[in-house]
């Protein structure tokens, strides 16, 4: 399986106004690498271009499958073909029962599912085709099971699991590499709203070296912190209903 380098073409990162995303465009862009960013906002993704040589901004939302498709055309005009494809668009809406609001799963699914599903709408043909790249979803620890106030997070970041190893299946053969991301807890905008505890946070420029540091070996699973990853894999091994009394209890419910 070959493993994606800059010489091989750019990378292009969604959702990279702030947070993880704008993090790992500036430690791939210190490794050398050419990187498109998009996001909504775009005087928050020229703040981050503005930070490094190597970071171009392309203004995209990613619940438009057609700009997707358009703006992956313009990356690839003025950097190169992409060759490392993160989709990391994301939001989350803590969900806070009894009270239930069907519109935060709307939006949720909306970012958190489409949106990724419009980026490998825009790349995977193109990889295909060349026979080569390398696809990251960014999915959650809180993918693994159920979580404190994370219904609607939780249920796409599972579901984003779910589809990264079926495509990663289908695609074993076309040379496309598929990869999933767990981070644990990430001090970031959306971490910041979190009223519960958040065992071993980092700091977004942490989480995005071991993100690197995973691509980079090609890895197809990439969870962090350790510890936090391995124990909550560990008490998903109980029965359900063991689980949801320790996961609650382990979150300060």
């Amino acid at each position: 399986m070959k493993i994606m380098t800059p010489r091989h073409g750019c990378a292009w990162i969604t959702g990279a106004s702030s947070g993880i995303g704008a993090a790992l465009a500036l430690e791939l862009a210190s490794r050398g690498w050419q990187v498109a960013i998009s996001a909504r906002r775009e005087a928050d993704l020229q703040a981050v271009a503005a930070q490094h040589k190597n970071i171009h901004g392309f203004v995209c939302d990613v619940t438009d499958r057609h700009a997707m498709a358009q703006i992956s055309a313009e990356i690839e005009a003025a950097l190169g073909p992409i060759a490392l494809g993160v989709m990391n668009a994301g939001i989350y809406l803590p969900t806070a029962l009894p009270d239930f609001d069907p519109t935060l799963f709307d939006r949720t699914f909306e970012v958190n599912l489409t949106g990724t599903v419009n980026g490998l709408a825009a790349l995977i043909p193109n990889m295909v085709a060349r026979g080569e790249g390398h696809i990251s979803l960014i999915s959650s620890v809180a993918g693994y099971g159920g979580l404190v106030t994370s219904a609607a997070y939780g249920a796409s970041k599972a579901a984003l699991f779910n589809m990264g190893e079926s495509l990663a299946m289908d695609l074993k053969d076309s040379g496309v590499h598929i990869s999933m991301v767990a981070p644990g807890f990430v001090k970031t905008p959306a971490t910041d709203v979190n009223e519960f505890a958040m065992p071993f946070i980092i700091e977004a420029d942490e989480a995005a070296r071991r993100i690197a540091d995973g691509l980079a070996k090609n890895k197809t699973h990439i969870s962090f912190p350790r510890r936090f990853s391995f124990l909550l894999r560990l008490i998903n091994l109980l029965p359900r209903s063991t689980y949801v009394k320790l996961a609650g209890r382990f979150m300060g419910r």
